[in-house]
């Protein structure tokens, strides 16, 4: 019986120690690959690069549009931009052009 008493307290005294390892690891674990840990931040903070990486290129797109639309406003009509957009979209020459089609 001496035997198991000295068992049962030698456990005791191991139990609370075990239990906060456990904890901590359990913490620990949590801390780096849970879905607010590091791991997460990590795959966050790449994929705002990318998002704004995405944005940048939008927003220039946008000031070359801006840029032409101004280009073909009444009050600062561009004659050249007009010529152009005629031929683009109108399908329009001047009388004395020579058209080479082209396949």
């Amino acid at each position: 019986m001496t035997a198991t008493r000295e068992l049962s307290r030698r456990l005791r005294h191991c139990v609370l120690p075990l239990l906060c390892v456990a904890t901590i690891a359990y913490i620990g674990y949590h801390a780096v690959q849970g879905d607010r840990g590091l791991a997460a931040w990590r795959q966050l903070s790449q994929r705002i690069d990318q998002v704004e990486a995405e944005l940048h290129v939008a927003r220039m797109a946008r000031e070359r549009l801006e840029h032409r639309v101004s280009l073909l406003r009444p009050d600062g009509l561009d004659r050249d931009m007009l010529d152009e957009r005629a031929r683009l979209v109108l399908g329009l020459a001047h009388p004395d052009e020579i058209i080479y089609l082209t396949r």
